[in-house]
Order: structure tokens, then C-alpha cells, then sequence
């Protein structure tokens, strides 16, 4: 049989509030909390309530033949935590099935990948953590932030563990063949990757609710008939998309929801295909060959480059800038510091800066809650600047401490011994200096006093 891999992102960045340059070195606040918790809220009640409800169901109507995958950013359980501890528990529910597997990435869903080898694992790891904590589960495949993929960055991933990853069909790297293939890494072979079908996700994901396409209205019998029509030989169709397409990107009124209770049904009706997590599709498909990627590529926009988030000079300074900070924030334990350091890698901040005025610049429009690149440029700079100097103040306390605990207990009380008595001593000193001072100018008075009267003496005499 066929397989159909259903993979959906779920990512909620940390808002900055509006942070302005007199706030350096006053105000650590950073994010805007009742952004954070309202946006939160309304994508619960539109999108991940109703639709983790509607899967489970669809999983216990049809058990384990139904299957989908989630990567959940730390940063949005963190706020399923804080904001929405009713998702966290729906996401548990659907983990409890065993039809649903949880992928691996990045902690704060940041481009570390691109920057620092270290960070990107501890970020991994701190990621891994996290799934394990909430849903029992040891993530066996990988997502990088975005689809983000390179030669370089699967190999990485490869070495880490990982058997499988998520990619782009881009089709300026694939050419003439499909990817509706298993590939492997073309660095470390064993690292298979399984391809997105842009075009089938992208119906699906972007286009539904479009009335000026040419196929609207995007019914399930026209959806399976267009599975039906894929080569016979193709294995997999993998269908990614961001999980805020049901109900947030296309709303409940367009039958978005409809379109997703009754695909499951016409698919085991009227074609080959099963609908298998990643880990399995992986498992049970042999790669075709190596997909050379040479360069990073992800999926977003037209070009499936990196230019949604590097490449102009207002993100290429702002990137350089926050990651030129890694070596100091490495030697310090201030949890509120590593707090702000991992939500400040996130990479919507540098998403809001992107000057894109063709082709995908309405989406860049969409999603940003600026006004324009240049302003959320400047106050991100400025929450840097006052991240910066919090940072050097902490590195600089703890090598205070580190000088201190060279020294023995005993050495450190004689030390102060030594200090406080250099120090009466001064005191003593500075005392007598005053009390000669005193003296000195009385004396002088006097003196004074004493060669006038005699001057007037003399004057007398010579009268």
C-alpha cells in the first residue's frame, strides 16, 4: 500500500512588547504577557481545541489505521503551561491513542542550526526533555525550525540519533524526480528524509478558502482523485502543514473542518493508500538515492530559502549580534537570563524583519505585528542591548565569585583581616593629616598675629 504521512507543525513565539531605548537598563520585562495569553487563547478556542478534538475522534473511529505526527515547540508548551493547560491535556489525550508520534526540534524553534553546533544540540535535548516530560514518548525523528535542511545540518542530525527527517521538496533541488520518494542524507546515508508534497499541502494549507482558484471549492471526492492520479509507483505523499491551517489560516466557516472529518473516510474507501506517522513511513520505505542539498532550504515562501529570516541587513545584524553573545551566556546558571536568551532565538523575531515587497511579501504582512521590518528591527535591538548588559553584569559577578572560591575559607578571613586593618591604619593616617592641618593653621594664624604686632612695635619706636 501507499502511504500518507500527516505531519503538522505547532509553534507560538514569545511577543516583545513595544521596548523602547529609555527602557535599557531599566525594565528586564521583555514580552508582552497579555499579547501572549490573548493570541494564545483565541488560536485554543479556533484551532487546537476543536481540532485535537476532532482527531481524537477520528482515531477512535478508526483506531490505529489513522495516524498523524505533531513537532510542538517548546516555546508553545511553555505557554500551553502558562496560558492553556486545557490544549496541553487534549494534546496528552491524543499521545495516550499511540496513533499520534511526537517529532523532535529545536526548543525555542530558532535558526541555531545555521549559527552554533552546541546551542543546536542543547536546544535539541532540552526539546527531547520536554516531550518525554509531557507526553512519554522518545521523539525518533527529527524537524528542524521551518523545514530548514542542508547536507551539513542532516549529518549533524544523523550523528545525533535521529533515524529520519522532515524536508522540503523544493523543486530547485529536486529537478525532474518526485518526492514522493524516501531519500537519505547524501553526508550519512542512514539518515533517511522524507519530503513534503508542497503542492498537495499547500491546497490544503493555503489555498483552500482562495474563491480565485481555479479549483475552489476543494472537496474530498476532488482531493482523493488527485491521489488516485499519482504515478502507481510512488510510495508516500507527505502532507506538512502548520496546524493553525484548521480554523485559525482558514477559518471554520470555509469547511475546512469538514474537509478534515471526511478525507480519513474516502481515503480507505476509494484508494491504496494508509496513513502511516514518520517514524513507520520510514521504516517501512527504502530510499531511491541521496538528495544533495548543499545549501540550506526550507519551506517557506516562493524561493524555499532562508530569506524569510537572513539576508537583509537588518536581520543579518541583529542574527550576528545575538549570537556573538554565546560564549558569555554559556559560563552563567541565571535562569531568568537563559529564559530570555532561548525565547530571544526564536525565529519569528527575525521573520517581522524581513523586507520582502514581491511575491510572498502579503504573507510577511500577515503574520508580522509591526508596523514595518525597520521597527521590529529597533526594538528588538533594543531588548538585546538591555539583554547584553544584564548578560556582561552576570559574567562579570561570577568571575568575582570564581576569584573568591580560589582562596580557602581561612585565607579569605585573613584577607579581610588584612583589608580592615590597612584600612584603620589609613583612617588613622587620614585623621592625623586633618588634625596637623588643624594645627598647622592655627599656628599660622598665630604666627601671623604675633609678626604684626611686633612690625607695629617697631613702627612705634622709630616714631
Amino acid at each position: 500500500m501507499k502511504t500518507i504521512c500527516f505531519y503538522f507543525q505547532v509553534h507560538q513565539p514569545y511577543r516583545l512588547r513595544r521596548y523602547r531605548f529609555f527602557d535599557i537598563g531599566e525594565n528586564h520585562n521583555y514580552f508582552d504577557d497579555f499579547a501572549n495569553r490573548s493570541i494564545m487563547r483565541k488560536v485554543a478556542e479556533k484551532c487546537y481545541l476543536p481540532t485535537n478534538q476532532l482527531f481524537l475522534d477520528l482515531i477512535n473511529e478508526y483506531g490505529s489505521e489513522f495516524k498523524i505526527s505533531y513537532s510542538i515547540s517548546g516555546t508553545a508548551i511553555d505557554q500551553f503551561e502558562q496560558y492553556a493547560p486545557d490544549v496541553l491535556e487534549s494534546f496528552k489525550r491524543l499521545a495516550e491513542t499511540g496513533c499520534v508520534e511526537f517529532i523532535s526540534e529545536t526548543y525555542s524553534h530558532s535558526l541555531s542550526a545555521l549559527k552554533n553546533e552546541t546551542e543546536f544540540k542543547k536546544q535539541v535535548e532540552q526539546h527531547k526533555n520536554k516531550i518525554e516530560e509531557h507526553f512519554n514518548q522518545t521523539p525518533k525523528v527529527f524537524r528542524n525550525t521551518e523545514l530548514i535542511y542542508s547536507d551539513a545540518i542532516g549529518a549533524l542530525v544523523s550523528d545525533m540519533g535521529y533515524k529520519a527527517m522532515l524536508s522540503e521538496g523544493a523543486k530547485h533541488i529536486l529537478g525532474w524526480k518526485s518526492p514522493n520518494y524516501v531519500y537519505t542524507n547524501a553526508v550519512n546515508p542512514r539518515l533517511k528524509l522524507l519530503l513534503k508534497n508542497f503542492t498537495l499541502s499547500d491546497d490544503i494549507a493555503f489555498r483552500f478558502s482562495n474563491r480565485a482558484w481555479e479549483e475552489w471549492p476543494l472537496t474530498t471526492e476532488k482531493y482523493v482523485s488527485w491521489l488516485n492520479a499519482i504515478d502507481e509507483k510512488e510510495e508516500i505523499i507527505n502532507l506538512f502543514m502548520d496546524y493553525e491551517t484548521f480554523g485559525e489560516h482558514q477559518w471554520a466557516e470555509t469547511g475546512i473542518f469538514d474537509f478534515l472529518k471526511h478525507l480519513p473516510h474516502k481515503v480507505f474507501s476509494e484508494t491504496n493508500f494508509e496513513f502511516l506517522t514518520p517514524s513507520e513511513a520510514a521504516e517501512k520505505h527504502q530510499p531511491i538515492a541521496p538528495m544533495h542539498v548543499p545549501h540550506p532550504i526550507s519551506w517557506a515562501d516562493e524561493e524555499r530559502d532562508l530569506t524569510a529570516w537572513l539576508g537583509n541587513d537588518l536581520q543579518d545584524e541583529a542574527f550576528d549580534k545575538l549570537y556573538d553573545l554565546i560564549d558569555k551566556v554559556k559560563i552563567i546558571s541565571n535562569e531568568e537570563l537563559n529564559r530570555d536568551w532561548k525565547y530571544l532565538q526564536t525565529s519569528d523575531h527575525f521573520y517581522y524583519m524581513c523586507t520582502k515587497w514581491f511575491s510572498d511579501g502579503d504573507v510577511h504582512k500577515y503574520f508580522n505585528p509591526y508596523d514595518s521590518p525597520y521597527e521590529a528591527f529597533i526594538n528588538f535591538m533594543n531588548v538585546l542591548s538591555d539583554f547584553t548588559v544584564r548578560l556582561e553584569k552576570e559574567v562579570m559577578d561570577n568571575k568575582n565569585k570564581d576569584l573568591l572560591s580560589t582562596y580557602p575559607p581561612e585565607e579569605i578571613k585573613k584577607l579581610i583581616s588584612e583589608y580592615e586593618q590597612k584600612l584603620s591604619e589609613l583612617k588613622g593616617l587620614v585623621d592625623k593629616a586633618d588634625e596637623n592641618a588643624v594645627k598647622a593653621k592655627s599656628f599660622k594664624k598665630g604666627t601671623k598675629g604675633k609678626v604684626v604686632a611686633k612690625s607695629a612695635a617697631k613702627g612705634k619706636n622709630k616714631k
